[in-house]
């Protein structure tokens, strides 16, 4: 990481999508980065429509039809809002 770039290219986001009940963001560097949909209560309840119009940025997704951004920093440290909750299991 060159210290003048605070976004180093192997955490660039290449492609994101949304499935069911996680966030799916593959990196530059090819890992992908999986992390529950509670964790993001404005994904968790916006449609499947919403949830997959994604626009990536230098450092994170950002998801225009919810006024939502998150950091690939972020993900990778495991942060989530302070308020999410996860769903009950359904027995």
């Amino acid at each position: 990481m060159n210290s003048s770039n605070p976004y180093p290219e192997n955490e660039r986001p290449v492609e994101a999508w949304c499935d069911p009940v996680s966030l799916h963001v593959k990196l530059a560097d090819g890992r992908e980065v999986v992390t529950p949909l509670w964790w993001y209560p404005r994904l968790f309840k916006a449609s499947a429509s919403e949830r997959n119009n994604v626009e990536l940025m230098l450092d994170g997704v950002h998801w225009p039809d919810l006024d939502e951004d998150l950091s690939i920093r972020g993900m990778l440290k495991g942060w989530k809002y302070p308020d999410a909750v996860a769903p009950r299991a359904v027995a």
